[in-house]
């Protein structure tokens, strides 16, 4: 029985060659900490399944929805950026398997583990292909990435978090939201900001970022947040 089985199982995908599997969860600071590591890094295998993903779901949309290039272009960014495929990795539970190096583990904060759960999802993809063909990989996105799309439809995911709030304060309450930085410390090379945003005089949330758009962006997403929508 293979150490992946567990995981083969989740995905719904057995491996002929569990070589390809395995390399797909190997992140680039394991290699250099281990330099005799049978395997390489996964970041061609993150290559390859970024394309074969990008088909997959083109095709989908392609053959499924009758609306402009535009809506499809940014219904697809929105299923397959990295803040989506790292939370169904995280459903997949694939941070189980992944092989960090002590620091990375250690240290790596939400956003970048988050990062490396999509590419090890995209690499996963990329084995998938490598191992079983386009129809599996496309069966594999099918049942794990495709679900999600209705949902952000239905609550307009695709579009960025500014756009959204301002979207949908416009139609409930006729105002624009305006951003206000509250406060911005740190050396000129590694900078943050607070920004809170306000309809009106009222202040609805606010965020923090490593620059102001950053910042603005978080706010917006709080504020969604705050208000329900």
């Amino acid at each position: 029985m293979s150490e992946f089985t567990a995981l083969e199982e989740r995905l719904g995908v057995h491996f002929t060659k569990t070589e390809y599997l395995h390399q797909a969860l190997v992140h680039r600071s394991y290699v250099n900490e281990h330099p005799s590591f049978r395997l390489g890094h996964n970041e061609r295998l993150e290559f390859l399944g970024d394309a074969v993903l990008e088909l997959a779901v083109t095709e989908h949309l392609y053959t499924k929805y009758e609306n402009p290039e535009g809506d499809l272009t940014n219904w697809r960014a929105a299923l397959v950026n990295a803040k989506s495929l790292g939370s169904i990795a995280e459903e997949l539970e694939v941070h189980q398997f992944i092989f960090l190096s002590r620091g990375e583990a250690k240290d790596a904060n939400a956003k970048a583990r988050h990062s490396i759960l999509a590419n090890a999802f995209e690499a996963i993809v990329g084995a998938i292909y490598l191992d079983q063909g386009f129809e599996v990989a496309k069966d594999f996105i099918g049942r794990t990435v495709l679900p999600k799309l209705p949902y952000i439809i239905e609550h307009k995911l695709y579009l960025d978090p500014k756009s959204r709030l301002q979207e949908a304060s416009q139609e409930k309450l006729g105002v624009t939201p305006a951003y206000k930085v509250l406060e911005e410390w740190g050396p000129d090379h590694n900078k943050h900001f607070r920004v809170a945003v306000y309809f009106g005089d009222e202040e609805v949330a606010t965020g923090e970022g490593a620059s102001k758009q950053e910042a603005q962006v978080s706010a917006a997403e709080a504020g969604i947040l705050a208000r329900g929508w």
